[in-house]
């Protein structure tokens, strides 16, 4: 592994020597410009802009522009003379728990190495200090021109150190918060939740750049003279999200389906639906946690009882409907009109109705005269 800085941790009296090394590769796909019309490279020259001429990197200096534009020339002898202590040491100031510490702090990421095998020996010291105190070193360094801030922290048998932006140079998250207030309702958080249950874990040794994998593939290709293979077009999404809750229930559904989970649930739906393919019905998770059970998918079994008690509603709903009309009609207390009703139900004609009251008029009014 190549060094790219050589100097010592001061640890205390205790001087540590140490080499630094990149922790981190980059394995971006990176690109030149050409010019397109005969595929010649595009390169960048230093020019002076005021003789207007390239100028070899010998004669390229430092300097600082004024608020007026100005510029002052620094020579490399001005920053020499500058108080650096930290110039070749790793400087530790303080230990504290490595919950203080804010990942938006966090950069770069670097090896300590052994410098010799004398320092094997307080290299190994401050490593298991560190590893049973279960906290980090921060300390002061200089790399490439400027004093920087770091962490010192262990991974696995090493001593691993990251540069942190100083306290000034994080911006105030303020500015990027939403400006106006949102308010998130306890069942989108449960559908939320949800999402996040069906997501699970990852073994994050297992993700990987399926972007430059393509382009490294699409130049492979290329070179060998054929035609890359097309990338299947990603799956999208059917139909219209209406509001934030119909896009999390179809992320919970699509989380799910992508993890194999409740196939054989909705093939046995589909068994008793005759194939008719209608739409599963989704229940709240807030109602099914206030009944103290957990969220889950319906089984099939549970989406036939549902099936089954639907027309048993209806039929409650239909009596129930016929209650009320008949105790309403009961209430009006005219005998005309039960007699009316007998008379509909049983279904004799008109015409026997008619005679029947006729004779019941012609019987009243008898009774009368003989009294």
């Amino acid at each position: 592994m190549q060094s790219i800085w050589n100097g010592a941790i001061s640890f205390g009296l205790v001087s540590i020597p140490v080499k630094l090394a990149n922790a981190t590769v980059s394995h971006a796909v990176s690109f030149r410009q050409i010019h397109t019309e005969d595929g010649g490279r595009i390169r960048y020259r230093k020019v002076c802009e005021l003789e207007e001429k390239e100028v070899p990197s010998s004669e390229i200096g430092k300097g600082f522009e004024d608020a007026d534009g100005s510029i002052i020339p620094i020579t490399e002898e001005d920053l020499a003379s500058l108080p650096l202590p930290t110039t070749r040491t790793i400087d530790i100031v303080a230990f504290v728990e490595s919950e203080r510490i804010d990942p938006l702090q966090m950069g770069n990421a670097y090896y300590l190495m052994v410098n010799g095998a004398p320092a094997a020996k307080p290299y190994a010291l401050l490593r298991e200090a560190l590893r049973r105190s279960e906290r980090v070193a921060i300390a002061k360094f200089a790399l490439r021109g400027r004093e920087r801030l770091g962490m010192l922290r262990v991974v696995d048998e090493v001593i691993a150190m990251h540069t942190l932006h100083w306290p000034d140079e994080i911006r105030s998250p303020e500015e990027a918060a939403p400006e106006t207030d949102v308010t998130v309702r306890d069942a989108e958080l449960d559908l939320a939740d949800a999402l996040m249950d069906t997501l699970g874990d990852v073994d994050l040794d297992s993700l990987h750049d399926d972007y430059r994998e393509a382009v490294e593939e699409m130049v492979t290709a290329k070179v060998e003279g054929r035609e890359p293979e097309p990338e299947k077009e990603p799956k999208q999404g059917e139909g219209t999200v209406i509001d934030l809750m119909s896009a999390l229930e179809s992320s919970v559904r699509e989380a799910k389906r992508s993890r194999g989970e409740g196939e054989g649930e909705e093939a046995q739906a589909e068994g008793e639906d005759g194939g008719k393919g209608e739409e599963a019905e989704v229940t709240s998770l807030s109602s099914r946690r206030r009944t103290g059970t957990r969220a889950k998918s319906s089984t099939g079994s549970g989406s036939g009882a549902k099936k089954k008690s639907a027309p048993a509603k209806k039929k409650a709903s239909s009596g129930s409907g016929k209650s009320a009309s008949s105790s309403s009609r009961a209430k009006s207390g005219s005998g005309r009109s039960s007699t009316a009703k007998k008379t509909a139900s049983s279904g004799s004609g008109t015409k026997k109705t008619a005679s029947s009251s006729t004779t019941k008029k012609k019987t009243a009014s008898s009774r009368k005269r003989s009294a």
